[in-house]
C-alpha cells in the first residue's frame, strides 16, 4: 500500500516482484505491520508548527508506509546473527551510519540522510520488506507476532520516554494520552520502574483500559478545567510535592500546558506527540523549580533490544484491538484518524 500523493488514500500495488537482496541485506516476509498515528502526518505531508507554519515531512513519493514491522526472515546473509525462518521485529529508524549521532548509536536522531523504513525507504505495508542490514533485525521468538510489531515504534517510544523521566519506585508519572503509546508507557512505568501512574485522556473507554493495565488514577480532561486537573494531580503527589515526571503523547498547547503546570521540583516533561501548535512556559520556573522539558523521538536499536527482552519475560504486552487485511489500510487509518482505536491495529498481508 503506497502513498502516491499527499492528502490522498494509499494505493494498492500488486505487480511488484519479490525483491532480491544484496550482500549484508535481509529480506523479511511481513506478518503484521502496525498502523501508527505518525503515518497520518506522512499522508498530510507536514507537521503543524503553529501560527500557520508547517514543517514538511520530507518524504519522497511514492513510498510504502509502515514502520512497525514483525515478520519472518526469508533471505539473509549466512553471517547474520539471526537465521532464515526466524521471527523478528525490524528496527526501522536506520540512519546514514556516518554522522556523529549514528556513530554514537543514536541512529533515530541521524544528522545526515536517514533511511527510516516506511518514511524515507519502503516500509512494512507490504508482503515483503528489504532491510538494509541484518543488524536491524531483533529476534522475537516466543512473542505473539501481532504483539511484536508495535514494539518497533509505540513500544520503543514509550520505553525511551519513561527512561528519560528517570523515575524511582513510588514516584508519580503523569501520562497524557491513553492510546498505543500511553498504554505501553503505563505498563513499563508500573512493571519496570515501579512508579505510580496517573493518566489523562478524553475517552472513558481508553481510561478504563489504562486502569486495567495498572494505572493508579485516571482523569477525563473534558470534565475538569486545567486548574482543577492540576489541583487533583498535586493532591496525589507524594506529600503534595507535585508530579515527578510527565510524558505528553498528544503534543498540543493545552496538553503541554497542563504537563508543565503540575511538575514538581527537579522533574521532567517529555514531549512526544506531534499534534502540533505552539507552547508557552513561564521561563523563571525552569530555574526556580529545576525542571526540564525534553523532546523524544522513538529510541535506539539498543533500546529496542532491551524492550524485546521485557516482552519475552511477559512484563509488557502491546494492546492490539484489531487486525485488517493489508488492502484495508485506508480504513484502519481512518479509524485511527477519528480516535476509534484502542492501543494498536495491525495490517496483515
Amino acid at each position: 500500500m503506497k502513498l502516491v500523493a499527499e492528502g490522498q488514500p494509499l494505493e494498492l500495488t500488486t505487480s511488484l516482484k519479490t525483491p532480491l537482496i544484496e550482500d549484508g541485506e535481509a529480506l523479511v516476509k511481513v506478518d503484521y505491520a502496525g498502523v501508527c498515528h505518525t503515518d497520518l502526518h506522512f499522508i498530510e505531508g507536514s507537521y503543524n508548527l503553529g501560527n500557520g507554519r508547517k514543517l514538511a515531512t520530507g518524504l519522497q513519493l511514492p513510498v510504502t508506509l509502515g514502520h512497525e514491522i514483525a515478520g519472518k526472515v526469508d533471505d539473509i546473509s549466512p553471517s547474520a546473527k539471526v537465521r532464515k525462518g526466524d521471527r523478528v521485529v525490524v528496527y526501522p529508524w536506520i540512519g546514514c551510519g556516518s554522522c556523529r549521532k549514528c556513530l554514537n548509536g543514536m541512529e533515530n536522531l541521524c544528522e545526515g540522510r536517514p533511511k527510516f523504513l516506511g518514511v524515507f525507504m519502503d516500509g512494512g505495508y507490504s508482503d515483503y520488506i528489504v532491510v538494509p542490514n541484518a543488524r536491524y533485525l531483533v529476534s522475537a521468538e516466543g512473542i505473539d507476532p501481532k504483539q511484536t510489531a508495535p514494539l518497533a515504534c509505540s513500544g520503543l517510544t514509550a520505553y525511551s520516554s519513561v527512561v528519560k523521566c528517570d523515575l524511582k519506585p513510588e514516584d508519580l508519572l503523569l501520562i497524557i494520552g491513553a492510546g498505543g503509546l500511553g498504554t505501553m508507557a503505563t505498563q513499563i512505568a508500573k512493571k519496570v520502574t515501579r512508579a505510580r501512574v496517573a493518566v489523562i485522556d478524553v475517552d472513558e473507554v481508553k481510561l478504563e483500559l489504562a486502569l486495567e493495565l495498572g494505572a493508579d488514577s485516571v482523569f477525563n480532561s473534558t470534565k475538569l478545567e486545567e486548574r482543577e486537573l492540576a489541583k487533583e494531580l498535586r493532591a496525589i503527589g507524594s506529600v503534595g510535592r507535585g508530579v515527578d515526571g510527565v510524558i505528553d503523547f498528544v503534543g498540543t498547547p493545552s496538553t503541554s500546558s497542563i504537563g508543565f503546570r503540575v511538575l514538581g521540583k527537579d522533574s521532567r516533561l517529555v514531549l512526544v506527540g506531534l499534534a502540533g501548535g505552539l507552547a508557552e512556559f513561564p521561563l523563571p520556573l525552569f530555574a526556580l523549580r529545576g525542571v526540564q522539558v525534553i523532546g523524544n523521538f522513538t529510541g535506539t536499536l539498543n533500546d529496542l533490544v532491551e524492550l524485546v527482552e521485557l516482552a519475552k519475560k511477559g512484563l509488557i504486552t502491546p494492546v492490539v484491538s484489531g487486525v485488517y487485511p493489508l488492502e484495508d489500510a485506508n480504513l484502519a487509518l481512518d479509524k485511527l484518524r477519528h480516535g476509534e482505536v484502542k492501543g494498536r491495529v495491525m495490517l496483515e498481508p
